[in-house]
């Protein structure tokens, strides 16, 4: 793929800003950029971390690109002093990062005092440089002990699930801004459970919906002790979305972007702010309805503070045939390393999309978007100008929804650091820093620079 040419620049932050007068620039708008647990920390083996669902995904063959693990990623536990120093070198505002549950619990429930002194280090960390917590206690390791026993297949998680939520949130009480329940939930439940490309690895679509339908629950059963331990930060959850659009201008295929739309944001959202799963998602995914006990839509639609969008791409759609759809690759359009079509325009849409459907839409953030270029491999300088131009433009696509009354509050890049990428090891590269992953060395991209650049414009104006 060609990459645009070097623009012509009146300052660094040109390459990445919103417009001059986008609601992105008001100084109560946040950026940040975010991190996962298992993709960074390694240290597995390290303080009394116990296994997690990842650890043996990894180990089993065939399941990760070139047989690589998270076992030491990017050295994030013994240096997480110099990426909190990268942050506010960047001028960031927020750091969106998770906890691993593995490393704060042991088999029995009982705290481990090792692990969870490594997130008050980090988290006291980050309030001395002046930059706020989003913390996530669900980013998909979960611990193995528990899939043993079921996984989200099994309602009892849903419980330890609270538990857990409950001792982190005593523990680190004070220290965060904002706490989210779960990480994207549809990769979570259809990844993990229903199509096997993630770790439990399993493969049924009946499996996938009872998985979703428990982690909801958690959630839901989670709120209340958040709420009562940590009463000064906020509470949410954060949904991966894509918007859909019909191949044809016809009757069958603009129903088949609508089925789209149902399996990849409705499955969610609809649970979480109507109380109730689309019906006709049921036909689409095979009769795989999931077992729901009186009372369940309740505590899945207990009110939130926020909701995290995830977005990176669109999808286009054609019918298969009643209540299917397949999806279209469209030739000769900008895509990413990870093969996903670069498409500003689908987040205005569906940013607008949501705002029209939902009546009980809470304030929005972005919590992830960016992308995985070809940024090349040494740790010198890295004009990754892809990424650049990709943050410019999504930033607008948002900027023109709020512009149009979308209540959007804060944007994250994903990610902070190069890191593993799940089922494709380290081969993928998100990173606004370039992580050589034989020296540990962290290289601000051109991208990181620009990001910077604009944020101390903004403070300085």
């Amino acid at each position: 793929m060609d990459l645009p040419p070097p623009p012509n620049l009146a300052s660094l932050s040109d390459l990445v800003s919103p417009p001059a007068d986008s609601a992105m620039r008001r100084r109560e708008f946040i950026f940040g950029a975010g991190t996962s647990s298992y993709q960074i920390e390694g240290a597995v083996h390290e303080d009394g971390r116990l296994e997690s669902i990842w650890d043996r995904f990894c180990a089993t063959p065939g399941k990760v690109l070139r047989g690589e693990t998270g076992a030491t990623a990017c050295d994030h536990y013994h240096r997480w002093q110099d990426d909190l120093d990268i942050l506010e070198r960047l001028g960031l505002d927020a750091y969106r990062f998770s906890i691993a549950w593995p490393r704060v619990m042991d088999e029995a429930g009982r705290p481990n005092a090792r692990g969870i002194d490594f997130y008050k280090r980090l988290l006291d960390g980050l309030a001395e440089r002046g930059i706020r917590a989003f913390v996530t206690l669900y980013h998909w390791d979960l611990p193995q002990h528990l899939e043993d026993r079921g996984g989200w297949l099994n309602r009892e998680t849903a419980q330890r699930f609270t538990d857990y939520a409950d001792l982190m949130s005593r523990e680190l009480a004070g220290r965060v801004a904002a706490w989210t329940t779960h990480n994207e939930p549809w990769c979570a439940a259809y990844l993990g459970y229903g199509d096997g490309h993630h770790a439990p690895g399993h493969k049924s679509t009946r499996s996938a919906a009872q998985a979703m339908h428990h982690l909801l629950l958690g959630h839901g059963l989670a709120l209340p002790a958040l709420r009562a331990n940590d009463p000064k930060a906020r509470q949410g959850i954060v949904a991966n979305v894509a918007p859909g659009y019909a191949d044809t201008d016809t009757a069958a295929d603009r129903n088949a972007a609508r089925l789209f739309e149902t399996f990849q944001n409705r499955w969610v959202l609809d649970p979480l702010l109507k109380g109730e799963y689309p019906a006709e998602l049921w036909r689409l995914r095979d009769d795989s309805e999931p077992v729901v006990a009186p009372g369940d839509m309740d505590i899945i639609q207990r009110p939130v503070d926020y909701l995290g969008l995830n977005f990176y791409s669109r999808a286009v759609l054609r019918s298969a045939g009643p209540d299917r759809f397949d999806w279209v690759r469209r030739p000769d359009v900008e895509r990413t390393t990870m093969d996903w079509e670069v498409y500003p325009q689908g987040m205005q849409d569906l940013l607008e999309a949501l705002d029209r459907e939902y009546v009980r839409l809470p304030p929005l953030y972005i919590t992830e978007n960016g992308m995985s270029s070809d940024d090349g491999g040494d740790a010198g300088e890295v004009d990754d100008r892809q990424r650049q131009a990709y943050i410019k433009r999504h930033f607008a696509a948002c900027s023109r929804a709020m512009a149009n009354g979308v209540d959007v509050r804060g944007y994250f890049i994903w990610s902070l650091l190069d890191n593993f990428e799940w089922a494709f090891g380290y081969e993928r590269r998100f990173g606004l820093v370039h992580v050589d992953f034989d020296t540990q060395q962290r290289t601000l991209k051109r991208s990181a620079l620009a990001y910077a650049d604009f944020l101390r414009e903004r403070a300085a104006g």
